[in-house]
């Protein structure tokens, strides 16, 4: 049962991580391996859709429901996929000058062994990508800010 946790420390605010992060209607535009996204439902506080991810010639789809406490929480809920379970949350706290601390936890475990086998031989690498796709987004969409984020695993 593969578990990440990650904190950031960036440059951009809280708000405007939390408004990116609930973009999920973006996330193929940047995200790798999500091949495409489809909003089932959507409200300030809740979202519901599908995320089909893609990994060479295999490809699935996962259903969460995005549980959205602007802007300091998001919470994904697994409903439907190749996965087991599945508990995701990102919490947004204001830092210094404009800037906000990011808190990144997943836990999940896959139905299948072998893709768990597979999965626990990338997954570091795989969320590392993840995160960089997620900044550099950020300053693709709010510009380039003067300070630098530090990661603490």
């Amino acid at each position: 049962m593969p578990v990440i946790n990650q904190q950031r420390h960036l440059a951009w605010s809280a708000e405007e991580m939390f408004d990116l992060v609930a973009d999920v209607k973006r996330y193929p535009e940047f995200l790798p391996w999500v091949v495409a996204t489809r909003i089932k439902s959507d409200s300030e506080t809740e979202m519901v859709a599908d995320m089909m991810v893609g990994f060479s010639a295999l490809r699935e789809k996962f259903t969460s429901r995005v549980i959205k406490q602007r802007p300091s929480r998001i919470a994904v809920e697994y409903l439907d996929g190749p996965l087991k379970r599945l508990s995701n949350t990102w919490e947004f706290r204001a830092g210094e000058d404009g800037s906000c601390v990011i808190d990144f936890n997943v836990d999940f475990t896959f139905r299948s062994a072998i893709l768990e086998a597979l999965a626990g031989q990338y997954l570091d690498r795989a969320f590392r990508k993840m995160v960089a796709a997620f900044e550099t987004r950020a300053e693709k969409v709010y510009g380039s800010r003067s300070s630098s984020a530090t990661s603490a695993a």
